[in-house]
């Protein structure tokens, strides 16, 4: 599994949660070193089971065209969109913008299991 958070504290809690589901966890928080982390785990034949991407990402490119970069790469990932803002246009299209799933911040492990489960089955 790979996160991809503007927020270190967020992006801490994110990855102890998932830990405690049974997932390993990399994570980044710059959209270049993203897409490298992506390239980097397939290369040695651990490739990521789902990549979650906040929206916004400093230093670099955002997670929408972070996520496109990783489509060019492989067609076939399995990103997941997180963020507060409700009303972007990626939360309400996130197919168009190559996402499977979406987290709408604030979110319960709960809601984070279902996500999971929806778009890994």
């Amino acid at each position: 599994m790979a996160l991809f958070y503007k927020n270190r504290l967020i992006l801490r809690a994110i990855t102890l949660i998932l830990r405690t589901l049974n997932f390993e966890v990399e994570t980044v928080v710059e959209g270049d070193k993203a897409v490298e982390s992506y390239v980097r785990a397939a290369s040695e034949g651990k490739p990521f089971d789902a990549v979650i991407s906040d929206i916004t990402i400093p230093d670099g490119m955002v997670g929408i065209e972070t996520i496109q970069k990783i489509k060019e790469i492989d067609p076939y990932v399995v990103a997941i969109v997180s963020s507060g803002y409700s009303n972007d246009p990626v939360m309400s299209d996130l197919q168009k913008y190559g996402f499977k799933g979406v987290l709408e911040k604030p979110y319960s492990v709960d809601r984070l299991k279902t996500v999971l489960q929806s778009v890994l089955s």
